[in-house]
């Protein structure tokens, strides 16, 4: 259930809606009448703006006499309602507590994770010393651990149910919560520890501290399991007032904190907090005694910490937050009424009563039919709680009264229609997960055979059948129907609405504690975002799924016991629509989909594509400075020293500087408990925090980011930041263009400038870029262009990135990289140097002047020569429109013949979609059959086998450009399925555009033919 964020709240627009429930101007759907003076159905604007509130009546309460109040409040609390708190902590709060006090205590069966509860566990066992942490783990002792924990929970005396399941404090329903080890527990998000979060003062328990606490309304949206047709609703001074959600309290002033947006219910939400006029008549003592009941007692989220674990021992400290529920009445002039906190107080005392009383059951027994179906529709959907228990509160789905034998009378049934875990169904059990995986093995592998045999046909039904009989049975179906008998269960006057949104709370509070914290990453940086979620998708790693803001399990069962009985679902698609990237099915869609012009926010949440245009701007960056920092220094000893501060061993080292693993959002699990795993996921937060910090502040900040943390001296930073100007820059600091007078090689030159439309200042740059490796030192252009071709391979790189980022927003990392090896290859650089006619211009030591034809790889060094040469001489700015021009246009053609593969890896993954199940798969094997030719230019002849059959034969100037020839030859005479449905599913998407490339085509063949005969 996967916690985003949308817009700042403070510049993004809300709705509060007139009828009284927080959700975006839907009436609610429920079975009481409004007030008559229901306000008119207002403007869009109208709704958008807070709405103007009251309290009721304080009734000798509350004090607001300015002579009673103390430091920053408006209300106090009188006597009278000192009196009420005591009552309600003796009769509520304690009730839990005394109810566990006398029943027989239970030493629960030992099991391995007992024995060595800080070091290992279920999943992993880590130890860690100084240098950091390893881990082992085995699948076995996995198993093993996870049925006895299962064992132990089920064995537990106070069981409301055996198939109602309960949370106890820092343990899921198969384990513990935390599987790390010692040394992990003392820092991590996923240990509820904000960098930067310090203890706040204890607010004034008997008054209302509106002088420093900030007021927030809650809302949710949209609003489909959150408007039920049986709200709660209290009823005083003749008025209804119905529940509409929490308001919230705050320390901190939630400035600049984004929109919290969940998935649940496969239906994505959003948390809107709008700052209100504050509800005076509470005080902080009721709101702790509410939330202790409701929270802890009803819901059971005992894992929930409002906070900070260091900050635990101190009693003096105040909680993050405090919230108060919302019962409204809507008032004739459009504002609304709420009820104060004593009265919802006296509300749960009131309902506070058995079930069925035991005094009155025999009575109850002999009711009209009517009068019993009405106190069981009064009763539906209502919490009860039978304290001491574990669970100890469910929802009433049915009230039936009745009675098997005639002769003992039996306390009615209380009927609750729940969900199993998953760890506990067929979604958990290890025969299940094996039997579907091998289904869906085998249901892929006969969708890319050739020919389909009977035989595996009747293998794909008898797997299905299998699965679907597991799916049946009793002890492995989700839903479950729950019987109890109604003897010790006390009414809670709460519904099932006041749940639902309540376990919105934790995801709402562990988004504002992150993105507080995450101002405090903003000093360390240097930097201060404006759009907060860039910053958030940076730190968030790629494990990172599941947000309940706490313990997962513990969110889960409090939904299925207290939540409403049937939640609406949205499309299970929502969880992987855009985050699926396995599969060459997968692969085939994404890659087949056309950059965007007018690109949207990419939907995928996770850092993969930061650190994909994070990682060209450290490279870029790095061969930037290294090669003005290092005039003399070849490209290989450039490449070199770039390799040693790119490496990820390094930038995991900057990343420690910055402390990036406190503010990391990673899964709790063991999958990052290895230092080098941990270490390897810190090096890729710090590209993607580089990219975010390129997308929105741009290169000079990405920048003097990158100089600050690789040097910590003052002089070394300067060094690095404020290199020298190129060497032929130095030599003529305005312009060399005086020099072509006197210089053929420059004049020649001129006529490339004229023809790609770009005035060199200093033309000497482009004499450099065109200088071939073979030509000896010279004045004119002080050396060959092989260090401008290290630079302008990174250069391409980033400008490459940038642009696939942009404009491929539902790419993941992997696609975008296919992407862009397909641009910037040797094969395309050379196309694109021969069709601006760079050959011609190649400076090289050949006395005769005649044309040479130059090699691939020497014409894209060119091409990569004079992308430096453009660089250094203009900007990043002409770059970008250079390759607008010369090579995005190309994107388009490569997605339509699907060239984004080299011909090598395509064969190798139609060849992987024909193996057979339970044997190794078969691989393209290539031999060289034929080496002819001196050694300089040498032919090889190369051919390739497929399951002993030769399928294809390709010849070339080396063994990797005639292993490439094979490959294409296999592709086209071997009859791949994958191949020919490839071509199906891009010929049914673009058939437009498929026809209009190829008359494109066509027109250009007959050019040459034309030109010819007009020559002639």
């Amino acid at each position: 259930h996967d916690a985003t964020c949308g817009p700042t709240a403070a510049t993004t627009p809300v709705h509060a809606s007139p009828h009284g429930f927080s959700v975006h101007g839907l009436p609610p759907s429920v079975p009481y009448e409004l007030p008559p003076s229901s306000p008119p159905t207002l403007p869009e604007d109208e709704l958008l703006k807070p709405a103007w509130i009251r309290c009721t009546h304080a009734e000798n309460y509350y004090s607001s006499d300015p002579m009673d109040q103390v430091g920053d409040s408006t209300v106090v609390g009188t006597s009278k309602l000192r009196d009420l708190y005591e009552r309600f902590e003796e009769e509520l709060g304690r009730r839990q507590e005394r109810a566990k006090a006398v029943r027989p205590k239970w030493d629960p069966p030992k099991t391995k994770l007992d024995d060595d509860p800080d070091g290992s566990s279920s999943e992993s066992d880590c130890e860690s010393d100084g240098e950091g942490s390893t881990c082992s783990s085995s699948s076995d002792s996995d198993v093993f651990d996870v049925i006895a924990e299962i064992k132990r929970k089920k064995a537990h005396p106070d069981r409301l149910h055996e198939e109602l399941w309960y949370n106890d404090a820092g343990q899921m329903n198969d384990g513990p919560l935390c599987k790390c080890s010692a040394k992990a527990r003392r820092t991590g998000i996923r240990h509820s520890i904000y960098p930067g979060e310090e203890s706040v003062k204890q607010c004034r328990l008997m008054n209302n501290n509106s002088g420093k606490l900030f007021h927030y309304r809650i809302t949710v949206s949209p609003p489909t399991n959150f408007l039920t047709d049986r709200p709660t609703v209290i009823e005083y001074d003749d008025h209804e007032y119905l529940f509409e959600g929490f308001s919230l309290f705050s320390h901190t002033p939630l400035t600049s904190i984004p929109l919290c947006r969940v998935i649940r219910f496969n239906i994505d939400y959003t948390i809107h907090f709008i700052e209100e006029m504050t509800p005076e008549n509470y005080c902080v003592r009721g709101l702790e005694l509410f939330a202790g009941y409701l929270f802890q007692d009803v819901l059971e989220l005992y894992d929930w910490n409002l906070k900070s674990p260091e900050f635990d021992t101190e009693t003096t400290g105040c909680q993050q937050f405090h919230f108060m529920p919302r019962f409204v009445r809507f008032l004739p002039d459009g504002g609304k009424e709420v009820l104060s906190m004593h009265q919802v107080l006296l509300y749960l005392l009131r309902s506070s009563k058995p079930l069925v009383p035991e005094e009155e059951i025999a009575d109850m027994l002999q009711w009209e039919e009517l009068e019993w179906q009405k106190y069981a529709e009064e009763c539906k959907g209502m919490i009860v709680t039978n304290p001491g228990m574990k669970p100890s509160s469910v929802r009433i789905d049915q009230l039936d009264r009745e009675q098997f034998n005639p002769d003992v009378i039996t306390f009615p049934i209380i009927v609750h229609f729940g969900i199993r875990p998953a760890q506990l169904s067929y979604a958990g059990d290890p025969q299940y997960q094996k039997l579907w995986k091998s289904y869906v093995k085998l249901r892929h592998l006969l969708a890319n055979s050739p020919k389909v045999k009977q035989i595996d046909k009747q293998k794909l039904t008898q797997r299905e059948e299998a699965l679907q009989k597991i799916r049946q049975k009793n002890t492995m179906r989700r839903e479950v129907t729950v019987e109890l008998s109604s003897q010790g269960f006390w009414k809670t006057g709460i519904r099932s609405d006041v749940c639902q949104h309540a376990m919105m709370l934790p995801v709402l509070t562990h988004h504002i504690r992150y993105h507080q914290c995450l101002m405090h990453l903003d000093a360390l940086i240097g930097y201060v975002f404006k759009e907060r979620c860039l910053l958030q998708l940076a730190m968030t790693h790629p494990s990172h799924h599941l947000n309940f803001g706490m313990n997962p399990d513990h969110a889960r069962n409090s939904l299925s016991n207290c939540g409403i009985r049937q939640p609406k679902y949205g499309d299970r698609k929502v969880h992987h629509m855009y985050m699926r990237k396995k599969g060459i099915n997968t692969l085939i869609n994404i890659m087949s989909r056309l950059g965007q012009d007018d690109p949207s926010p990419s939907r995928i949440n996770h850092n993969e594509r930061l650190e994909f245009l994070g990682d060209a701007v450290v490279e870029f960056l790095t061969s930037v400075h290294l090669y003005y920092l290092f005039p003399c220094l070849e490209e290989g000893g450039l490449a070199t020293y770039r390799t040693a501060i790119v490496q990820n061993q390094h930038l995991a080292m900057l990343a420690k500087k910055l402390e990036l693993d406190r503010f990391m959002l990673y899964a709790h699990g063991p999958d990052l408990c290895r230092e080098s795993d941990l270490r390897h996921a810190m090096a890729n937060c710090f590209e993607a925090l580089i990219g975010a910090v390129y997308l929105e502040g741009g290169l000079d900040e990405a920048r003097q980011l990158f100089g600050r943390l690789l040097f910590n001296t003052e002089d070394l930073r300067e060094v690095w930041l404020h290199f020298p100007p190129h060497p032929l820059q130095v030599q003529e600091p305005q312009t060399d263009r005086q020099l072509i007078e006197t210089s053929p090689v420059l004049q020649k030159l001129t006529s490339f400038e004229d023809s790609i439309g770009v005035l060199f200042t200093h033309v000497r740059l482009l004499a450099r870029a065109f200088t071939l490796r073979t030509v000896g030192f010279n004045h004119l252009t002080l050396g060959h262009n092989q260090r401008m071709e290290f630079l302008g391979d990174s250069i391409m790189q980033l400008v490459a990135t940038e642009y696939l980022f942009i404009h491929f927003p539902d790419h993941h990392e992997g696609h975008l990289t296919l992407l862009r090896s397909s641009l910037v290859n040797n094969r395309t650089q050379a196309k694109v140097a021969e069709e601006l006619g760079m050959q011609d211009f190649a400076i090289t030591n050949d006395k005769t002047k005649r044309p040479v034809a130059l090699r691939t790889k020497t014409l894209a060094d060119l091409l990569e020569s004079f992308i430096a040469a453009l660089y250094i001489d203009k900007d990043l700015e002409y770059v970008h429109t250079f390759m607008n021009v010369c090579f995005f246009p190309r994107l388009k053609e490569f997605i339509l013949n699907q060239d984004w593969n080299d011909p090598k890896s395509q064969l190798q993954q139609c060849c992987l979609t024909l193996r057979t199940e339970g044997k190794e798969p078969d691989i393209p094997l290539y031999k060289t059959l034929q080496t002819v030719g001196p050694s300089h230019a040498r032919t090889y002849t190369v051919a390739v086998y497929f399951k002993g059959e030769r399928i294809g034969c390709g010849k070339g100037p080396s063994i990797q450009q005639a292993e490439m020839g094979a490959a294409m030859d296999a592709l086209e005479k071997y009859n791949f399925p994958q191949m020919a449905h490839q071509k199906r599913f891009i010929e049914r998407k673009y058939r437009q555009e498929l026809k209009e490339m190829r008359r494109e085509r066509e027109r250009q063949e007959l050019e040459p033919d034309d030109v010819e005969e007009c020559r002639k």
